[in-house]
């Protein structure tokens, strides 16, 4: 197919004189051309060069043996891929072409990713099924037990498919329970999300309510190809799953399909019937179970209460008569007393000699309370005189104390001639220091008292005039300082 290249311009050279191109002119005349004639492609390669940026773009290059082919998934797209691509990917990609003038060079808008053969499939899932094991999801030790007799139960599959009317159909006929159904699409772009979001909300249920966490879990779809069935081969499906406190039976596909997501279940269920056979049991069987346990348990009683009776009968006939063991103890009894009696006896009459031989060595109340009153009374006597030799000794010793108080009194020192000086405030003064000039004094005589106010000269004072005229001494002690106060 040929495209004529129309001119945008009617621009010539001046020297040859033909029409020439600018170069945008030339790369938009280039892209509407390849965009015109490439509006939809499906180009197969080997995914290299793969870069995903802060932008959240895919850039990566499609090669085979000879060529490379720049391609590139825009934000939008990469998030809706059911198959993302990986390095060394055999993919094919859908979109159209498109130029890049910038560069000169064009290059493939992916909006759509399919691996490339079965082979490739397979190789990609033993990968991821590697990886995944490496990091423990699929160990047995995981795994949990399922509830024998679960009171509801959460299904996650398509609403709308044979799959849950059969889930449902299966459960009404076995022990009742209650069926909380989850709908997702379970194959196709975004169907792994809605898998995962199922398995995470169910498990964020509150566990009483209205609506409260169920008790077991049925992941389940019908059978198709490994394409129809890769939502369950997914990363997001899978780690959902084992993270799952909830036990949970992968019932994906037929019995010979193999998923991620029945590794990482606590059971694997060969279809979606099966699975509900697994979750609850028949209502017939657990019946006849119970009678069974019942007949079981009556027979074993009734052997027990056989054995019972059996071993009672022989501890019957090694046990005497109830009226000789009465006798027995009877006899023990009065041994047992007559032993006491005579040990009373025997207490008793000792008893009785030593308050005997006691009596006489303390001989007759009569004499004893008259020793007892005889020397009460010498002692009354030596009491009286005791008191009043300390009587006479106190007296004494107050009248001499006396005395000498009186001697020593203050009234009798003012009367020998001497005078109390204080201030104002009663304080007595003992030297000049204490009574500086102009300041107010009293002074005690012994008839009386007397204020006077210090002089203010510097004059020293006279001394008192002496009597010349002799006079007989008195032979007085002078006092001390200390007695004047």
């Amino acid at each position: 197919m040929y495209h004529t290249l129309q001119m945008p311009s009617e621009q010539t050279d001046a020297i040859s004189n033909s029409p020439y191109l600018t170069i945008e002119e030339l790369s938009s005349a280039v892209k509407k051309t390849i965009e015109g004639r490439f509006e939809f492609v499906r180009v197969r390669g080997e995914v290299s060069q793969l870069r995903v940026p802060a932008s959240g773009h895919v850039y990566f290059a499609l090669k085979d043996e000879k060529n490379t082919l720049s391609s590139v998934i825009w934000r939008g797209s990469a998030a809706r891929l059911s198959v993302q691509p990986e390095e060394g990917l055999d993919v094919i990609c859908s979109g159209k072409m498109t130029t890049f003038g910038g560069q000169s060079r064009y290059q493939l808008i992916v909006n759509d990713v399919e691996i490339a053969g079965e082979g490739a499939l397979l190789k990609q899932l033993e990968e991821r099924r590697r990886k995944l094991a490496d990091e423990g999801l699929f160990d047995a030790a995981r795994k949990r037990p399922l509830p024998s007799f679960p009171r509801s139960i959460g299904v996650v599959t398509s609403p709308t498919g044979a799959v849950i009317r059969d889930i449902l159909h299966r459960l009404s006929e076995r022990f009742g329970v209650r069926v909380l159904v989850w709908g997702v699409n379970v194959q196709g772009a975004g169907s792994a999300e809605q898998i995962a979001a199922a398995v995470e909300g169910f498990n964020k249920l509150p566990e009483t309510g209205e609506v409260a966490r169920p008790d077991l879990l049925i992941v389940a779809r019908g059978g198709g190809s490994i394409e129809d069935l890769w939502s369950f081969n997914e990363e997001i499906v899978v780690r959902a799953a084992a993270a799952s406190v909830i036990p949970l039976i992968s019932a994906v596909g037929h019995e010979t399909d193999t998923t991620l997501i029945d590794y990482a279940s606590d059971l694997r269920a060969p279809t979606p019937t099966a699975a509900a056979e697994l979750a609850t049991p028949v209502a017939a069987d657990i019946k006849a179970s119970l009678t069974d346990r019942q007949a079981r348990l009556e027979r074993a009683a009734s052997r027990q209460i056989e054995a019972a009776q059996q071993s009672l009968r022989g501890l019957q006939r090694g046990l005497l008569h109830p009226r000789e063991l009465i006798a027995r103890h009877q006899q023990s009894v009065d041994i047992a007393a007559s032993s006491v009696y005579n040990g009373l006896l025997r207490r008793l009459e000792g008893a009785a000699s030593r308050f005997s031989s006691i009596a006489e060595r303390l001989g007759s109340p009569s004499q004893r309370l008259a020793q007892v009153s005889e020397r009460l009374l010498v002692c009354g006597s030596q009491l009286d005189n005791l008191i009043a030799r300390q009587l006479d000794i106190g007296t004494q010793k107050l009248a001499q104390n006396s005395r000498l108080l009186e001697a020593n009194s203050y009234q009798r020192v003012l009367e020998r001639g001497f005078a109390l000086v204080t201030d104002a405030s009663g304080a007595a003064i003992k030297r000049s220091a204490e009574a500086p000039k102009g300041s107010e004094i009293a002074i005690q005589f012994v008839d009386g008292a007397r204020h006077a106010s210090l002089d203010s000269g510097d004059a020293p004072a006279k001394e008192p005039k002496k009597d010349t005229a002799k006079k007989p001494r008195k032979k007085t002690r002078s006092p001390d300082q200390n007695e004047l106060f």
